[in-house]
């Protein structure tokens, strides 16, 4: 009977938690915020979406061996959330947003990755201390965004964070 209730777990978890990556040709849709939960707080909160990086690496124990890191900007759809009273494309596209200044930082973060960290060494040496500082700057952004634009509700601000968001995706499109 465990084995039964593990494999339903398991499938369900599959099923349910699902990961879309972020791609120039992928846009969100409503039917991608599938939690029921509404952690956020605020009456002008309609949407919340749930995204950020993943990363990996190959590395040696050789010190001077080269290194191989990937980072992917991921949307957590099980972790995402719709008012469906309220929501509309305008909406979307404010979340679509949160998406791709999630994309323009890791661009950032593959840049800085690219420069700085050849070798397993500079890996254990610089790695954490890069990401957590684009991480932090990531964050900041993102609230800035929200505060600035009022959620999406104030249109001429997300027009200009629409305009600076396509912005850094051009200047970082090679990463």
């Amino acid at each position: 009977m465990k084995w039964i209730f593990l494999a339903c777990f398991l499938i369900s978890h599959i099923v349910f938690g699902q990961k879309i990556y972020w791609a120039e040709n992928v846009k969100l849709n409503w039917s991608n915020f599938k939690s029921k939960i509404n952690n956020q707080r605020g009456a002008n909160v309609v949407a919340y979406t749930n995204c950020g990086w993943i990363y990996s690496y190959v590395k040696s124990s050789n010190p001077k061996a080269p290194i191989k890191i990937e980072i992917q900007t991921v949307f957590n759809e099980d972790k995402s959330w719709k008012d469906v009273k309220r929501i509309n494309d305008y909406v979307l596209l404010h979340e679509q947003k949160h998406f791709d200044v999630a994309e323009v930082y890791a661009r950032k973060l593959r840049k800085e990755v690219a420069e700085k960290i050849k070798t397993s060494s500079d890996f254990d040496k610089y790695f954490k201390a890069i990401y957590n500082r684009n991480l932090k700057e990531y964050q900041d952004f993102q609230r800035t965004y929200d505060g600035e634009t009022k959620n999406g509700m104030l249109e001429d601000k997300q027009s200009e964070y629409n305009r600076i968001i396509a912005e850094g995706l051009e200047k970082y499109k090679s990463y």
